[in-house]
């Protein structure tokens, strides 16, 4: 969680999207973004904060994606970083 928004990747979720991708929460809102791309796939979100999820995106690739590796696997998860 950074800047009031909650960043998810839920184990085994690799059938509806068919991607890497993490969930976003930020108030009422919820949202889905690739990882490999930071596009936005499902939901909204206001402008200053989808663009803090797509800096922390493209920072943390290389770590979403391992960590993506291990989530379909059902495995435990690396702890990301937040901006700061």
């Amino acid at each position: 969680m950074f800047y009031g928004l909650i960043v998810s990747m839920y184990y085994l979720d690799n059938k509806r999207h068919h991607l890497p991708h993490i969930h976003v929460k930020y108030q009422d809102k919820e949202s889905v973004f690739a990882i490999e791309t930071g596009d936005l796939l499902e939901g909204i979100l206001p402008g200053n904060k989808r663009k803090l999820i797509e800096a922390w995106i493209e920072i943390h690739k290389e770590e979403l994606m391992a960590d993506w590796t291990l989530a379909i696997e059902g495995q435990k998860l690396f702890t990301i970083e937040p901006l700061k």
